[in-house]
Order: C-alpha cells, then sequence, then structure tokens
C-alpha cells in the first residue's frame, strides 16, 4: 500500500515536473526565442548530472558538418549524441525495422516523408533542413583539370573510371545520372562509372585514385581532406533540388532531447554551419 501511494506521488512530481517545463518552453517562445532556445532551456541539465544519450543516423554528406553540430550542441548540456553515418535509402530500410535510432537526418527528403507517412515519426517533426550541392572533383595531382573543362573532362580518354553514389539508395547518384543525362553525355560515359554504397565511398574511390574523376557533395569537396583537389560546380539546375529531410522518430527514447538537438540544426547558429560545410537551404528556412 505504501509502495503504491509512493509511486503515485512520485508520478505526480514527474507530471508537475514536464508541465513547468512545458510553459517554460511555451512562455519563451511567445517573448520571440527561438524553438531551439526554448526547447533547450526547458530541458537543460544540472551541471554534473547523467546527460541522456540521443542516437543519430546521418546522410554520409554530413560526416563533416555532424561532428561541428555536435560538438556545439554538447556545450549546451542538454545530452550526449552519437551518429552513424550511412546511405539515406539503407537507413530509411533499418528504420522501418525498428532500428534504435532516435533521429534521422536524410540527404533525401522523400524517405524522411515516408517515415512521417507510416507512422513511425514523432508528429510535428518532419523539416527539410538543408540542399545538397553537387560538383566534379578530382585529385590535386590529377592529369585532367574538372575546374577548367568541367564536363568535357569525362570524355576524356585519361579518364578510365568516374566514381557516382548508387543511385538506388543514395540521393546523389541519383542527382548525377540526371545531370550526366541532362547534359548529353550519359551515353558516352556510362561504361566508365564506378558505385559507390554511398557519397563518403564514392568520394573515398577518387581520393584513393581507384577512379579519376568523382561526383561528390559539395560538403565532402570542402572538407580538409579534400579542398586541396580540383573541383567544379555542377549548375544547381542541371539536376532536381537535393533536397534533405529530417525527423524524430517516434520510437525515440527521449523526445524531448532528440527534437532539441533537431531545432538546434535549425537554428541560426546550425545554419550557419551548415553553410560553412557547402549546403545551401530551402527558400522557407532562408
Amino acid at each position: 500500500m505504501r509502495s503504491s501511494t509512493r509511486n503515485r506521488k512520485q508520478t505526480r512530481k514527474f507530471v508537475r515536473a514536464l508541465a513547468a517545463m512545458a510553459i517554460l518552453a511555451l512562455a519563451l517562445t511567445e517573448a520571440g526565442a527561438s524553438p531551439f532556445a526554448a526547447r533547450a532551456s526547458a530541458v537543460q541539465a544540472a551541471p554534473g548530472a547523467a546527460l541522456p544519450l540521443v542516437q543519430v543516423a546521418a546522410a554520409a554528406d554530413l560526416q563533416f558538418a555532424m561532428p561541428d553540430l555536435v560538438e556545439q550542441f554538447r556545450k549546451k548540456n542538454i545530452a550526449q549524441l552519437q551518429v552513424t553515418y550511412g546511405s539515406s535509402g539503407n537507413f530509411f530500410s533499418q528504420l522501418q525495422n525498428g532500428a534504435p535510432f532516435d533521429v534521422f537526418f536524410s540527404a533525401d527528403l522523400e524517405y524522411a516523408k515516408k517515415l512521417d507517412g507510416a507512422g513511425l515519426a514523432e508528429p510535428g517533426t518532419l523539416c527539410e533542413y538543408a540542399v545538397g550541392r553537387l560538383v566534379l572533383w578530382a585529385r590535386a595531382d590529377s592529369a585532367v583539370d574538372v575546374a577548367k573543362d568541367g564536363w568535357k573532362t569525362l570524355l576524356d580518354p585519361r579518364v578510365e573510371r568516374v566514381a557516382v553514389a548508387n543511385p538506388e539508395h543514395a540521393p546523389y547518384g541519383k542527382a548525377a545520372l540526371a545531370a550526366l543525362h541532362g547534359a548529353g553525355i550519359y551515353e558516352q560515359v556510362k561504361n566508365k562509372l564506378v558505385y559507390g554504397e554511398n557519397i563518403s565511398q564514392t568520394a573515398q574511390f577518387v581520393q584513393s585514385g581507384n577512379a579519376q574523376v568523382g561526383l561528390v557533395a559539395l560538403s565532402l569537396a570542402v572538407s580538409p581532406a579534400m579542398k586541396d583537389g580540383r573541383s567544379w560546380e555542377v549548375p544547381a539546375g542541371a539536376y532536381p533540388p537535393i533536397e534533405q529531410g529530417a525527423v524524430v522518430l517516434r520510437s525515440a527514447k527521449d523526445k524531448v532531447s532528440a527534437r532539441a538537438f533537431l531545432d538546434f540544426v535549425q537554428s541560426a547558429a546550425g545554419r550557419e554551419t551548415l553553410k560553412k560545410y557547402g549546403f545551401s537551404f530551402p527558400a522557407s528556412a532562408k
């Protein structure tokens, strides 16, 4: 009996705490604070307190931008973040089968929309957080000059292999093939194409010399490991926009902390970081 009474008291305290956090978040929002500031103020842990762990599934084009975002968020003392990188399509399949992630950052908005439509995402969390950009990239010691020759580079007989991401599950692969078709050179280069599992592996093919040129994400081309290479940005109108979407999963263990991180990525500081790594933004986010 005493145990039952104690449990009811603990439950009431927990409910009151949640209500207080909600009221504080609402007050901050109405006062003009950003969604991130409102949520962060409500969930920020006391110094020395154990922080919840948020598991993040992130598209491979975020492998340099995301650590920067994570480090900034870590200083807010809200949650620890553990990030796994891979192809958006593979993550989509895994999440449909119950993979234990809390937040999903996809390089293809459609995958995030499908999870939301299937009831697997936390209501109200679906967002388009960035737009990816595509570049033609070669090593600094390459015999060809992609910056000067653009598409003509791929027709050069010295280029035997052109790396692209697998279009079956990598949005950058779909964009690359669309751009090649649009440029009218797909038939001429199709036998040169080698496919990476994701955009990160595609970049590695070119970095290692297994391919002479690659169609990769600008966010990778500007990274420390690749910024000294030669690149040519594919005109944005040459391929469908690489709209990138994110959701908090309905199965997330700590939905409040997961939403706080998603809010941070969409905040002014988050967008500034993404911009630094070559991402642009949908008109609604500008």
